[in-house]
């Protein structure tokens, strides 16, 4: 089965949504929204990664959203993790976020884009990903997740 998704270029959110850049000074930030999305403290295992960016999502002045990337290589900058609260899914956030780490990844130099999601744990981020020209570059089963990991890539 082959599923057909047109890309978009919609860049919009709701009224008042702005993305800024963080520093590592302001990890707590991540890791309040990273728990309250996910359960978890832990938002990535290290915070000495090359070029490690970290992207928030405000509606007013109230953190929304998250995203964390950094280089998985010379050419590849990888999106590791990220969120959006509950209230707020839906409204084009993710996609925003997405789409601004696409921006700041090129302003670095890099050529590629790459995330892993488990399409069966986040659906949303399956769907975001084949509707914004993502394409599956791998697929495997994860035991630990009991699920499939789907990696996904995109030329900038």
């Amino acid at each position: 089965m082959q599923i057909d998704i047109e890309p978009t270029s919609r860049t919009s959110g709701p009224d008042g949504l702005r993305i800024e850049c963080l520093g590592v000074d302001r990890y707590r930030e991540i890791q309040d929204l990273n728990e309250t999305v996910f359960g978890e403290r832990r938002v990535i295992i290290r915070l000495d990664r090359n070029d490690l960016l970290f992207l928030v999502a405000y509606i007013r002045d109230e953190a929304v959203g998250y995203k964390v990337g950094y280089a998985e290589d010379k050419g590849t900058f990888y999106s590791a993790k990220g969120g959006v609260l509950d209230g707020y899914r839906r409204l084009g956030i993710a996609r925003a976020l997405l789409l601004r780490m696409q921006n700041e990844a090129r302003a670095m130099g890099y050529r590629r884009l790459a995330f892993d999601t488990f399409p069966n744990m986040h659906r949303g981020m399956t769907i975001l990903g084949l509707t914004e020209g993502y394409k599956v570059a791998t697929a495997g089963y994860n035991a630990a997740y009991q699920d499939y990991r789907l990696r996904f890539e995109k030329l900038l």
